[in-house]
């Protein structure tokens, strides 16, 4: 039988950007579940912060060169890859001179988010999707981590929902404490809809903010885990409204069995 495959989107990983609750899952679970027999994929931006040279990123260029629209707007889409040698396991990095040239993350110096977040998680969402495709690696379960990713359970169901890579894939959203207090452009619903999203979708992100991005993800999400031992009390009570296949928080010693685990439950339910 073959080894199922498991895509991970993730907003940070370590070694590349400093340890934190979900650089350090998104370092070590892909290396367990890879470990436990699975194939894997692995996705973050390349943010300006990163270096490449200490990194050892390096282009791929047979998967560079597409560009995406996003308002009217074409972006080149630059795909680069390195390995983390203990782990035998690559890294490919979404990047783009408008949207990562910044020696920050998400937050400028004064922990505002950028006013453009909202398009940088477009582009990397479709960036992943496109080099997916690309790759011609069919994923069986899409694991999204941190809310820079909040947007793929969406567009997988929408945009991509006739595309023959992901129409058996199933999608769990990993929400965690990382929460953010500055909105979205307002004009983000305007955005997704000319990518396909309806107006019954957008009237759950009527304010574009952390919450409402964290209902619009576990809408259209197969299953949630609890990332995090603390989780916003709304965003909890979404979910258990939402009645979705769900996982409670484990503990670090505990988590790479239990999602393996999961993401059993999640590919052969219906």
């Amino acid at each position: 039988m073959d080894a199922k495959r498991v895509l991970f989107i993730t907003q940070e990983i370590s070694p590349y950007l400093s340890e934190s609750e979900v650089s350090t899952i998104c370092r070590d679970l892909p290396q367990g579940i890879q470990e436990l027999g699975r194939e894997i994929r692995t996705f973050m931006p390349k943010y300006g912060c990163i270096n490449e040279r200490r990194n050892q990123l390096h282009e791929v260029i047979r998967l560079s060169g597409m560009n995406l629209i996003i308002d009217d707007t074409d972006h080149p889409l630059i795909i680069k890859v390195a390995s983390i040698q203990s782990a035998r396991m690559q890294v490919y990095f979404i990047d783009n001179e408008d949207f990562f040239r910044r020696k920050a993350t998400v937050f400028d110096e004064n922990e505002e988010g950028f006013m453009y977040n909202d398009e940088r998680a477009i582009f990397y969402v479709r960036g992943v999707f496109e080099t997916i495709k690309k790759l011609r690696w069919i994923p069986d379960v899409i694991h999204c981590h941190g809310w820079l990713t909040s947007l793929a359970p969406l567009y997988l169901k929408r945009m991509y929902a006739d595309d023959p890579c992901f129409s058996r894939t199933k999608v769990i959203y990993s929400v965690y404490e990382n929460a953010f207090q500055t909105t979205f452009a307002n004009d983000l619903k305007k955005k997704l809809k000319q990518d396909g999203a309806t107006d019954n979708d957008m009237k759950i992100i009527a304010t574009p903010n952390f919450v409402s991005l964290t209902k619009l993800a576990v809408q259209f999400s197969d299953a949630v885990i609890l990332g995090s031992p603390e989780v916003d009390p709304e965003v909890v009570a979404h979910i258990s409204k939402a009645k979705k296949r769900f996982l409670s928080y484990q503990l670090p010693e505990d988590y790479i069995g239990a999602y393996n685990e999961f993401y059993d439950l999640v590919m052969n339910s219906k």
